[in-house]
């Protein structure tokens, strides 16, 4: 009876965990996230991509890859035991490992913060270069032609200074209330008129308004590029629009922080509305945001430095599966003779 009972469960082994067909085909599930797995031309492309065909030709195996419209449905896939592995950008952690195994990890990698390109990378010139303080200027100059030309008609036949016709006082006239609400005006040059004096105690006063409310604009114009320009920490990211991927490890790092987020169920919709502006940032894989903004989002989208949360992406495999020994072992083969550190240059520079 025991025998019969050990031969029934190794007859049922299989069953409970899967293995190669036995027209020796794998299928793996994946997801688009470029640079690791992407679609060209027909083609599965990428790190992730690869990186498994090299195993698969270790494992003697072929492979079929499944393309997933989405990471969740990747996940899903493994865990349902519909698929032999899964790979992608798929982040090691606890609560995947619950439910499913994981592979040697295959990229070290971490969250990190994209933002656009403008954003604190121009000068001060550019800070001040805006559209409220264009007009603010252009009315300042006005209000000082105006008040110049008003003192040259009550002035015109008082003094030799304003005495002369209205094209040639244009300048004289201007240069006159621009001395008096920067520097007080000129002593030699005081109104004579009763109207003249009046009018320019007035401009005196209206000045100081003037002049308050001009510093008050550029002011706000350089706090506000500061206050752009200064996110280097998650803090930084509290009020501002931030884009993030649904139920991703990103997603999760900030709630914890209790900093409000964007969700998108997909890595392009993010971009698109990141280019549109309608996002002031993007916190997810840094690798992924790396690679953007070096190939579609070069010029427009820059990477904050600081990796804020270490992360290693790996191979996901269905619990117990009988392909993860062999597969550390294919990825430790591959780090020894050289094959993986020329794969990962290919990808992301000798540098990285």
């Amino acid at each position: 009876m025991y025998r019969l009972f050990f031969l029934a469960a190794l007859a049922l082994l299989p069953l409970a965990h899967p293995a190669p067909a036995q027209d020796n085909t794998i299928t793996i599930a994946t997801v688009t996230r470029a640079p690791f797995s992407m679609e060209e031309n027909g083609t599965h492309v990428g790190f992730s991509v690869e990186l498994w065909s090299m195993l698969a030709a270790d494992l003697g195996v072929q492979t079929n890859f499944l393309r997933t419209d989405s990471f969740q449905e990747m996940l899903d896939l493994v865990v349902a035991r519909q698929v032999d592995g899964a790979i992608a950008n798929i982040s090691i952690t606890a609560g995947r490992e619950a439910i499913m195994d994981f592979s040697q990890p295959i990229f070290d990698s971490g969250l990190q913060i994209m933002l656009p390109y403008e954003t604190g990378s121009g000068s001060i010139f550019q800070a001040l270069l805006t559209r409220d303080i264009a007009i603010a200027v252009l009315v300042a100059i006005g209000l000082l032609f105006g008040g110049g030309m008003l003192m040259w008609v009550f002035e015109r036949h008082r003094q030799p200074y304003f005495d002369r016709d209205a094209r040639d006082a244009l300048f004289p006239s201007f240069w006159w209330s621009l001395n008096l609400v920067v520097n007080g005006g000129f002593e030699e040059r005081m109104p004579m008129s009763r109207p003249g004096r009046v009018f320019a105690v007035i401009l005196v006063f209206a000045s100081l308004f003037l002049v308050s409310v001009f510093v008050a604009k550029i002011t706000a114009a350089m706090t506000v590029d500061a206050l752009q320009s200064s996110v280097e920490s998650i803090n930084d990211l509290d009020g501002k629009r931030v884009g993030t991927l649904a139920g991703s490890t990103a997603e999760q790092f900030l709630d914890q922080r209790e900093i409000a987020t964007i969700t998108f169920e997909d890595l392009d919709p993010m971009l698109r509305q990141f280019e549109d502006t309608t996002l002031d940032a993007v916190f997810f894989d840094g690798p992924i945001l790396s690679y953007y903004t070096t190939t579609r989002g070069s010029g427009t989208a820059r990477m904050v430095s600081r990796v804020f949360k270490p992360e290693n992406y790996g191979m996901a495999l269905p619990t117990g599966s009988p392909l993860r020994e062999q597969i550390n072992q294919g990825l430790l083969r591959l780090r020894e003779d050289g094959r993986y550190g020329a794969l990962r240059a290919k990808w992301f520079g000798a540098g990285n």
